[in-house]
């Protein structure tokens, strides 16, 4: 509630300074969205994997390599799957 308050307020400033404060919640918004997507398709590959045990899984294996290497979920998930 805070955050619309003050999203509210910012429409009486002067000039166009609320655009930009609505510019930059939107862009916060779309990488929220972009994470939560990797998320879900994580979770869904997960709940097709044909192994019993996810951790005997050269895919989740290899993601979670590239993970601890410094690669984010959208790299590693593109990089296990490029094989």
């Amino acid at each position: 509630m805070r955050e619309i308050e003050g999203f509210i307020a910012s429409r009486s400033l002067v000039g166009e300074g609320w655009r930009e404060l609505y510019e930059r919640k939107l862009g916060e918004l779309d990488q929220r969205i972009a994470q939560a997507q990797v998320a879900r398709t994580a979770i869904a590959h997960g709940l097709a994997c044909p192994h019993t045990d996810v951790l005997e899984c050269a895919n989740f294996a290899g993601g979670v390599a590239a993970l601890l290497a410094g690669s984010s979920l959208e790299e590693a998930h593109a990089r296990i799957h490029s094989h």
